[in-house]
């Protein structure tokens, strides 16, 4: 083999020898190069690279891991290599194998279900992060570290003083479960009754939220005293008798007078008076305005200036006798008004019966505004409040005149709507506020185009 090998070399080595593969160029033949590839793209990239050297690194460091529990250049000599120095004791060789008595060698080593269930690895398992977590676990903490404060300054927290007031629990009903059967002293017991399933504290439920909160007594009154539905009038029936009939037209006639009454009262309102129509007189006055001569305003103006002038006061010193009779004047009203009522207030004590009627009168007329003032308020409960910006209108009555009247129910007509009727009567009963039909409000104006066809046709 050897022989072949230098054989070949030597005429490798002659002149005029040519290589099948040569890097060197000859005349007339096309030279190898190398394959540009284009690694811009991370398809190309991952396609043309070479990342074995790359993976066997990292192979190499995970069996590390695996073996030894870590990387071999950051352990020291003593974990890696140990000198044995002990000698062969009879210790050492009852762990070699024995043959029986039969013949057979027998293994020291341990069963292969053993070591299929050891760990081959010294990598350290994962750690569960969930098992470790707890909800809310930062703000418990945040609470717990302010508590601490707290207590270190000697504050009370507003939950610590709430349980300094709790009420103690009442024992007497574990000694009434604890009593025997057989004293005939014991209270009674009913087996019918509904016992409550919540163990718990109601204080503690009621502070702590968990407890339904009592409905407040307000909220349990009706809004108004009127029935769900008003019973119409004896007149209001399909076969009315006359009196009736003409009791409910009356109504309705009232009703319609009171309307036309606040219509013609708006009209007369809104109505122009008759003095503030436009006269020839007045139209002139309108038209002449701003063309009347100055000098009549020039002369206007310098009798003014010549009245403000004459209207100043000049003040006068007082003298001091004047002075002294001024001080006099006011110290003698001053005793005249102190003796006015010195003298008011003896007099009253000769008018103390009268007096005393005169309370007694105030307080019956105090007592009868105070009557008539719940008479008002219970009226009231049966009116329609203001609800929103809206006032309450009630509906039309449905009237039938006496020769709209029928005979029967087969030749009755309905009139009005359930469902109106049902809106108003709970307006009217103050469940809901007046409202008004909403308007409808186009926002893009429409526009109408004539089609080509539609043209043709017209």
């Amino acid at each position: 083999m050897a022989p072949n090998r230098r054989l070949k070399r030597v005429v490798a080595s002659q002149p005029g020898f040519l290589k099948l593969k040569s890097s060197q160029g000859v005349a007339g033949s096309a030279v190898h190069r190398k394959k540009r590839l284009n690694k811009n793209k991370k398809k190309s990239w991952n396609k043309y690279s070479d990342i074995n050297d790359v993976d066997e690194f990292l192979q190499d460091i995970r069996h590390q891991e695996r073996t030894t529990g870590g990387l071999l250049s950051e352990k020291s000599d003593e974990s890696l290599f140990f000198l044995d120095v002990r000698p062969k004791t009879p210790q050492l060789a009852a762990v070699e194998p024995v043959e029986e008595k039969t013949g057979r060698r027998k293994t020291a080593r341990p069963l292969r279900i053993d070591l299929i269930l050891q760990l081959d690895s010294k990598v350290p398992p994962p750690k569960d992060v969930l098992a470790y977590q707890r909800p809310n676990a930062k703000k418990l903490r945040r609470i717990a570290q302010k508590a601490e404060k707290l207590t270190a300054k000697g504050v009370v927290t507003r939950r610590q003083k709430r349980l300094l007031v709790r009420p103690k629990l009442d024992d007497t009903a574990k000694k009434a479960e604890l009593e025997p059967n057989n004293n005939p002293e014991r209270d009674y017991y009913d087996i019918w009754r509904q016992e409550s399933t919540s163990t718990a504290d109601p204080w503690f439920l009621e502070q702590t939220g968990k407890m339904r909160v009592k409905r407040p007594d307000r909220l349990n009154e009706k809004p108004s005293v009127l029935p769900a539905v008003e019973v119409i009038s004896a007149g209001g029936s399909y076969n009315p008798d006359f009196f009736s009939h003409q009791a409910l037209l009356q109504v309705a006639h009232d009703v319609e007078v009171k309307k036309q009454k606040e219509a013609d009262k708006l009209e007369k309102r809104l109505a122009v008076k008759k003095e503030n129509f436009a006269t020839e007189e007045t139209i002139m006055m309108e038209q002449v305005e701003g063309l009347v001569e100055e000098e009549d305003e020039d002369n206007a103006n310098e009798e003014e200036e010549d009245v403000s002038v004459g209207g100043i006061v000049v003040a006068v010193k007082k003298t001091e006798r004047q002075r002294r009779k001024k001080r006099a004047e006011i110290l003698k009203a001053q005793r005249r008004q102190a003796q006015r009522i010195k003298s008011d207030n003896q007099q009253q004590l000769f008018q103390l019966r009268s007096i005393k009627t005169s309370i007694k009168q105030q307080e019956e007329d105090t007592k009868i505004k105070q009557i008539q003032r719940k008479r008002n308020q219970e009226a009231q409960k049966a009116q329609p409040r203001r609800l929103g910006k809206l006032k309450f209108e009630p509906q039309d009555m449905e009237v039938q005149l006496s020769d709209e009247l029928a005979g029967s129910l087969r030749q009755l007509k309905p009139e009005g709507s359930v469902l109106k009727d049902r809106f108003k009567s709970l307006q009217k009963r103050n469940m809901i506020e007046p409202r008004d039909r909403a308007k409808f409000k186009r926002r893009l104006k429409v526009k109408y185009q004539e089609k080509r066809a539609f043209r043709a046709i017209t």
